[in-house]
């Protein structure tokens, strides 16, 4: 089986004791942002190695490795074939600094898109603008409905309902 596979069985167990699996979460928040705040003192270094390696490198087990490789795949500017990766396949942690602080927004990660490291990459005016626009993304607008005696917006100069409305 896949690591994934593993991984996701592992952290999204039904059969787990909430409490068990809430201690789980929180031990694996921690692990995830202190590897995000090594990435993100040196932003621009790319990280590449096996998943192995990289496990040993930021001293976490191979499957707390894998689930932030999960995390962190649609952040990365080549995403890594997490479906099929075992510990001897080679990923790379080159992440998109943008796209990584949009999806930690989406993810209500306050944990780690509040990193001081951040401030080093971004202005305040620019993680504020993230930020909204990420947020902004998720919101659903509704068009002002048509009235049958407003004018067209076709542009004829018809009402709607002798025009397009027909």
């Amino acid at each position: 089986m896949a690591l994934l596979q593993d991984w996701r069985a592992l952290a999204y167990n039904q059969q787990a004791d909430k409490g068990q699996l809430e201690r789980f979460w929180n031990n694996y928040f921690l692990l995830e942002k202190g590897i995000y705040e090594k990435l993100l003192t040196n932003p621009d270094e790319v990280v590449k190695g096996t998943v192995k390696e990289l496990a040993e490198k930021y001293e976490i087990s191979v499957m707390n490795m894998t689930g932030f490789l999960d995390g962190i795949n649609e952040s990365l500017i080549t995403p890594n074939p997490i479906e099929e990766m075992d510990e001897n396949t080679e990923v790379s942690l080159a992440f998109d600094k943008e796209l990584l602080y949009k999806n930690m927004v989406d993810a209500k990660a306050e944990w780690l898109y509040e990193l001081p490291m951040w401030d080093e990459i971004f202005t305040q005016d620019q993680k504020k603008a993230l930020y909204l626009e990420q947020k902004k993304s998720g919101t659903i607008v509704k068009a002002k409905k048509i009235g049958r005696n407003d004018p067209c917006p076709c542009g004829s100069g018809k009402k709607y309902k002798h025009c397009c409305g027909k």
